[in-house]
Parts: C-alpha cells; structure tokens; sequence
C-alpha cells in the first residue's frame, strides 16, 4: 500500500487544520489508517486511527480537538485538527495496517510538517 499525505502547513495557535491521507496499491485497501506524529526530540505517537467500520482510537491529547475520518470508497482518511495548540507542532505521519489498536502498521506515507505558532 502506497499512502500519500497532503494538508499540513501554519497555522496559529486556535486555529484548524485538515490532513488527507490516500492510499492506493492495494485491491481491498487497508483495514486499519491512522496518524502519528512526531515533534523534534520526542518520540512518534498515535494521534488517532479508524478502521472500515468506523471504530476510531484517539489519543487522549487530542480528543474534543481532532476528529479523524474516512472514505471507505476512495480509501481516504481525514485528520480535521481545531483548537491547535504550539505542542500539536509536529510532522504528522499517515499509517496503514490490520488493527486499529497496536502498533502493527505495514505502511507509512511521508510526513507532513504542521507548525502552530502564537
């Protein structure tokens, strides 16, 4: 599977921000898309991921600010991120796997720079 991210970029700090993940490669597309994120000097952790039934797994972090989801048809998941604060100052990395829970991801596609300053 072949993911492909796109959305990041600047915003202040309140403000929202949607990344897109697209994967293609793949006949019966992933169970399981997630992202992660990763700040300089920290290590990678989920953010949130979904699977095709809709069952989602949100850090405790961003829940009530991040809503992830997901075109099942096209094989597209939406990370829409409101209320962004200077520590969601990330690259944030889309994933493709089997489960919604664990760390069993097969695929990652490039990461995208999102920046929130005050």
């Amino acid at each position: 599977v072949q993911l492909q991210a796109s959305g990041g970029g600047s915003v202040l700090a309140g403000g929202s921000l949607r990344l897109s993940c697209a994967a293609s490669g793949s006949t019966f597309g992933p169970n399981a898309m997630g992202w992660y994120r990763q700040a300089p000097g920290k290590q990678r952790e989920l953010v949130a991921a979904i699977n095709r039934g809709g069952s989602t797994n949100y850090a405790s972090s961003v829940k009530g600010r991040f809503t992830i989801s997901r075109d099942n048809a096209k094989d597209i998941v939406y990370l829409q991120m409101n209320s962004l604060t200077l520590e969601d100052t990330a690259v944030y990395y889309c994933a493709a796997g089997p489960f919604l829970y664990g760390d069993e991801w097969d695929s990652w596609g490039q990461g995208t720079q999102v920046t929130v300053s005050s």
